[in-house]
């Protein structure tokens, strides 16, 4: 009978059992890990309050960047430098049938035009430069109002572009007028 308990004693797992523990653990790997993503993450929808972070953090701006919309905003392009090829801009675009404007020399709201692009009309052209600046614009879509400062600020919602256009006069000594950015 000593024989028999030594023998019990170093019995090792049967595969059935160790079949239940693999499934086991691959249930809880794949419940605990079905919604993690790896991989590069892609950047939101490009949209008026995002779009100059947007475009920065995924090319980045090593070089001059210009970006490029048309078919009324559902397609933009992106070119590297000033002699580079426009390319296309991958991740999702909310610019749909949106306005541009600059402020005049006069303080008056002027609506952008732009030229055409391969015969398609262009809705938005916008560049970005190496030292993180970009085109100061005001951007208008069915829900709101937006200014694109050309430095540090964050892009503003405003309900009217009169209104973002009020903020751009206001505001626009406080670049150029401080020694500290030069």
């Amino acid at each position: 009978m000593h024989q028999v308990m030594r023998f019990k004693m170093k019995r090792g797992f049967t595969l059935i059992e160790l079949l239940i523990v693999i499934l086991i653990v691959s249930m809880v790997y794949f419940l605990g890990f079905s919604g993690v993503e790896l991989g590069e993450k892609r950047p939101k929808a490009l949209t008026p309050l995002n779009l100059k972070s947007n475009i920065i953090s995924s090319v980045g701006t090593k070089t001059q960047l210009t970006l490029l919309c048309i078919d009324a905003c559902d397609t933009c392009l992106l070119r590297n430098g000033l002699e580079g090829t426009y390319r296309k801009y991958s991740s999702a675009i909310d610019l749909s049938n949106i306005k541009a404007y600059t402020v005049d020399s006069s303080n008056s709201l002027v609506r952008l035009e732009y030229e055409r692009y391969k015969d398609k009309k262009i809705c938005l052209k916008m560049d970005f430069y190496p030292n993180g600046s970009s085109t100061q614009i005001i951007l208008q879509d069915k829900r709101a109002s937006y200014f694109l400062p050309t430095y540090f600020e964050d892009a503003k919602e405003f309900e009217s572009p009169e209104d973002a256009k009020d903020y751009w006069v206001e505001n626009a000594g406080l670049v150029s007028d401080n020694g500290e950015f030069y």
